[in-house]
């Protein structure tokens, strides 16, 4: 790997940890950047969670410093993670990625159509929705399936996680990024656990990466608590718009 490549991949690492800390999705620039450098899928993969679990877990940390995340939530949330990330990156071979995209490509382009057509959604908190039954939903939603998606394929888990919890808690984005961070630290341990024992992860190109994306995640983090949900609903219709295109490409162009 030469000195122009390195680079390419640091400077994806510092974009990456910015762009998951506000709102998810930093594998969208981090895991192309690695499969260009040359490394296979499985070790694009790997390597992406090596960089990207210090990132999130710095974003968390300075989210749990400056504002209150939903500990009721994300403490359980983020212990399932673990496995069910774990059990997902386990069924990675095992499952047809094709098959998850097209549906996972419908599901962001009703989430960009709702959030484009409610504007006040996320903006302020609505607790009134945070009932016992909803929590236990929000768990359930985040630690398995969502971890599971995170294991078995990826994109958007960040996101998917900041929806989750506007939704069906009520939460404003800047709350909702602040626990999200808590459950994506676990998906991405969950899954690195399983691919560090299947001997994918490169090890020091990884944690090289993981410099910069914590230094992306500390401006990222800092960047939503100062500017509030409306930065981060704008951040978001981007983020979705990108991973819509890109699973777009992959199932239809680059498949072809």
């Amino acid at each position: 790997m030469h000195a122009g490549q390195i680079v390419l991949l640091l400077v994806a690492a510092l974009a990456a940890g910015w762009v998951d800390a506000v709102v998810g999705g930093g594998g969208l620039l981090q895991l192309p950047a690695l499969l260009l450098a040359g490394l296979t899928p499985v070790q694009g993969l790997a390597t992406n969670k090596s960089a990207a679990i210090f990132g999130t877990a710095s974003a968390a940390v300075t989210y749990a410093r400056k504002t209150k995340f939903d500990r009721a939530v994300a403490v359980p949330a983020g212990a399932l993670a673990v496995v069910f990330a774990g059990v997902g990156a386990l069924s990675a071979a095992l499952l047809d990625a094709a098959v998850l995209k097209p549906l996972v490509m419908v599901v962001l382009i009703g989430v960009a159509a709702f959030v484009t057509l409610r504007p006040a959604f996320g903006r302020m908190p609505h607790p009134h929705l945070r009932t016992g039954a909803r929590v236990l939903a929000a768990v359930a939603a985040a630690g398995v399936g969502i971890a599971f998606y995170d294991g078995i394929l990826g994109p958007g888990t960040g996101t998917f996680l900041l929806i989750a919890f506007t939704s069906i808690l009520g939460m404003d984005f800047v709350h909702a990024s602040a626990t999200a961070k808590v459950i994506n630290t676990g998906t991405n341990l969950g899954a690195l656990i399983v691919f560090a024992a299947q001997g994918h992860v490169l090890w020091a190109l990884g944690l090289g990466m993981a410099v910069c994306n914590i230094a992306g995640a500390q401006l990222g983090a800092r960047m939503a608590l100062k500017r509030g949900s409306g930065f981060v609903r704008i951040v978001l219709l981007c983020v979705v718009a990108a991973l819509v295109a890109k699973l777009a490409y992959d199932q239809f162009i680059a498949s072809s």
